[in-house]
């Protein structure tokens, strides 16, 4: 089925195709992205838009000596499909398989993880003047960056510095209109008036004359140059943000000709100094459906086409802590006036489009800019508004500067909703919110925050919204349980007691409050009688309660999904040494000091035993430890 793709084993395969062979090679490498999206869920859209201009990248470089960075490498995967990997494919974001972003590991032709957006082009940067000093100017340095990714502050950084340097640098714009969400914000409109005047390639003679001498076979780029006149006029305007930073800017051209694409690739490895090459692109091109909605396709459920009709396959129906979040976001902003919305182009990943289309005056989605949303929000909260930051934990990590500077340090009442906090499963390292706690917990005037379960959230985002202190609350990328008990209202730093028993504890941080219920309830049907405390707070964390249980529980295992470093246990036996409070019988669960790959989500939770049975045995294993030192064998007699 996949005459000519099966058989690249690498790019210089590639190198006696004719470009009928390249575009048939593009149709295969649709197909297999086509039949991925049918078994998992996967990056979709931004995949398809990517094919021909990864075609002609490796038809035209020699990536095994060149460099080349897919920034925000989630459409890293025609160039998996191209260097090697198309017999693992298919175990792509799965346990063991291929990373959904690109892997050193997995080979030479990914030089880098790639999962925030930005950075390319400083890294790129790095690579080029390292490669200078070290006596390889003939490598060439191409980082491939997308219009949503492009006003990330980084990329103005480095491109002022880049044109500084005179550096040999390729920059290839990726314009798609989008980012996962349609893009924002004033580099957007220049875009999209640089896209108005399509004849414009840079009207430097040299580059007339480099271009008119490359040889194509296929449509003559001649055509374009025809209407000089028309590129003198966009010269005037067209491409000057880079011109006078330092690049030589040419475009935008059709990212989805690759006879065109080649032929202006080969024109600018010849150029000196730093070149912007603009390609436009159509994010889902060759799929109907995703190019049309090329929001819901960026990536979409598992489903099937049944004769152009999309049907997702079925999954499960529980209510995520995502949308709790949602709801209780909308809910107190119909409250208060005073409340706001920002985020930062994850409007569709935190599922806040009703959000947006019912108070569009209120909410704020300033493009992937984190470290600007939280400086804008402290702006809005010394107003006296009650601004909401809504950010995935991972991305948040960005802006840890202005959480300390102009949030933390001004005690601005500044409410960060932290998604995806813990393991985000087939994203992978890249995206596990693993460090929220660590560079939350650690700033004065914060407070720390986690819901148990589902009810919880929208009582702790409207306790939040009552403090003048900066708070912060994380839930994970799950759907959310609902764990019955007689429950107690939000009190400032305030554990909330589940039950007690008389041969331990189990202190709760978090979303495993249902698991570890369940434990207690397993253990108790093996004679194992352990109590169970809901923390909520881990800053500032209830230390009657929770050193109480300490000092005079036979053991506590405290359950968090976060890096166990600087962590909701390590603020545990903080609290414990500040008391003189022996800890030695605490044992904490949570995510070890290592960077924990993509799977399922429930098979990594097991691995570090963050489920009920884990929970469960780690309990055993306390009870039988401390018993053992006491020389008591009745805690486990029967286990």
């Amino acid at each position: 089925m996949h005459k000519i793709l099966s058989q690249i084993e690498s790019p210089a395969d590639l190198n006696g195709l004719s470009n009928e062979q390249l575009e048939q090679l593009a149709a295969e490498i649709r197909d297999v992205l086509c039949s991925l999206v049918a078994t998992r869920t996967a990056h979709f859209a931004s995949n398809l838009g990517v094919v021909e201009l990864s075609i002609a990248l490796h038809r035209t470089f020699d990536f095994s000596r060149d460099r080349l960075i897919w920034d925000t490498g989630h459409q890293i995967y025609p160039h998996k499909l191209l260097t090697g990997r198309y017999d693992e494919f298919g175990t792509i974001r799965t346990a063991g398989g291929l990373m959904g972003y690109p892997n050193p590991v997995e080979s030479e032709y990914d030089l880098f993880v790639t999962g925030h957006a930005g950075s390319s082009v400083s890294t790129m940067l790095g690579l080029r003047s390292g490669d200078d000093l070290q006596g390889d100017k003939d490598r060439h340095a191409v980082a491939v960056i997308g219009d949503g990714a492009f006003p990330s502050g980084i990329v103005f950084e480095a491109l002022n510095n880049a044109g500084g340097m005179n550096a040999n640098l390729l920059v290839i714009l990726n314009d798609n209109k989008m980012s996962i969400c349609p893009r924002v914000g004033g580099v957007a409109d220049y875009f999209d008036r640089l896209r108005m005047n399509p004849f414009y390639t840079g009207v430097k003679s040299e580059v007339l004359k480099i271009l008119n001498h490359v040889p194509l076979l296929g449509d003559p780029a001649e055509r374009l140059l025809a209407q000089c006149k028309e590129a003198v006029k966009a010269g005037l305007h067209g491409g000057m943000l880079f011109e006078e930073l330092g690049f030589s800017y040419i475009g935008p051209i059709d990212g989805h000709n690759i006879s065109l694409l080649r032929k202006y690739l080969e024109m600018v490895k010849t150029l000196p100094g730093p070149v912007l090459l603009h390609v436009v692109t159509e994010k889902g091109h060759g799929y109907q459906p995703a190019a049309a909605d090329p929001v819901f396709f960026h990536t979409p459920p598992a489903f099937i086409d049944d004769n152009g009709t999309v049907v997702p396959k079925k999954s499960g129906g529980a209510k995520a802590y995502t949308n709790y979040a949602r709801d209780a976001i909308a809910e107190e902003m119909r409250k208060s006036e005073k409340v706001t919305v920002l985020t930062a182009a994850m409007c569709q990943g935190t599922k806040m489009e009703p959000v947006r289309d019912e108070f569009p005056h209120r909410f704020f989605d300033v493009g992937i800019c984190e470290s600007h949303a939280v400086a804008f929000a402290a702006g809005q909260a010394k107003t006296g508004l009650r601004p909401i930051v809504n950010i995935y934990s991972t991305f948040l990590q960005r802006s840890f500067d202005q959480i300390f500077q102009e949030v933390a340090l001004q005690d601005l009442p500044v409410v960060f909703t932290m998604d995806r906090a813990g393991l985000t499963a087939a994203d992978g390292p890249t995206h596990h919110g693993s460090y929220d706690i660590g560079y939350m917990r650690l700033f004065p005037n914060m407070i720390v925050m986690a819901p148990g379960d589902a009810e919880e959230v929208g009582e702790m985002l409207a306790f939040a919204l009552e403090q003048n202190h900066p708070a912060a609350i994380r839930y994970p990328k799950t759907n959310a349980e609902t764990v019955q008990r007689k429950r107690t209202p939000m009190e400032l730093g305030k554990a909330e007691v589940l039950s007690t028993g008389a041969d331990g504890t189990i202190i709760c941080y978090g979303a495993q409050l249902a698991d570890a219920q369940r434990a207690v309830e397993q253990l108790k049907s093996e004679g194992l009688h352990v109590g169970l405390i809901n923390a909520r707070f881990c800053k500032p964390i209830d230390r009657q309660t929770i050193v109480g249980a300490v000092k005079n529980s036979p053991f506590v295992v405290t359950v968090e999904e976060n890096a166990l470093m600087t962590g909701f246990g390590s603020a545990v036996l903080e609290a414990c040494a500040d008391e003189g409070v022996d800890a030695s019988r605490v044992k904490r669960l949570g995510i070890p000091d290592t960077f924990i790959d993509h799977g399922d989500r429930e098979e990594r939770l097991a691995e570090i035993f963050l489920t009920t049975d884990g929970i469960a045995l780690t309990c055993r294993e306390m009870a039988a430890k401390t018993s053992a030192l006491h020389g008591d064998d009745s805690l486990t007699a029967g286990l």
